[in-house]
């Protein structure tokens, strides 16, 4: 009878990889991760994603950074805006103003 040998399961980060399994990684996915990552939802809300990564003796669950555009601006808001007027408008008004008189 052949026994049954369970893999060990990890869950850890790209960085925490040796560099020969962060090369081995980025081999196994030469596309980039998008198309088999998968998200994980932890019980206080938070999330993380992963994607899977197998060598003979581990089966690993390695976290991928995700920049997530959630819509928020950096405040950089200041280049465009100064004291609720757009930077040039009067620049503008000015010259319609002569075209429409």
């Amino acid at each position: 009878m052949t026994e049954k040998i369970t893999k060990k399961r990890l869950v850890t980060a790209l960085h925490n990889l040796t560099a020969e399994q962060q090369e081995e990684v980025k081999a196994l996915y030469p596309r980039g991760f998008s198309e088999v990552m998968t998200r994980i939802d932890k019980p206080n809300g938070d999330f993380f994603y992963v994607v899977p990564y197998e060598t003979a003796e581990v089966s690993y669950l390695v976290k991928i950074d995700v920049k997530i555009d959630d819509g928020a601006e950096d405040d950089n808001s200041d280049e465009f805006y100064d004291e609720d007027e757009i930077k040039g408008a009067d620049e503008i008004a000015d010259d319609m103003g002569d075209d429409d008189m």
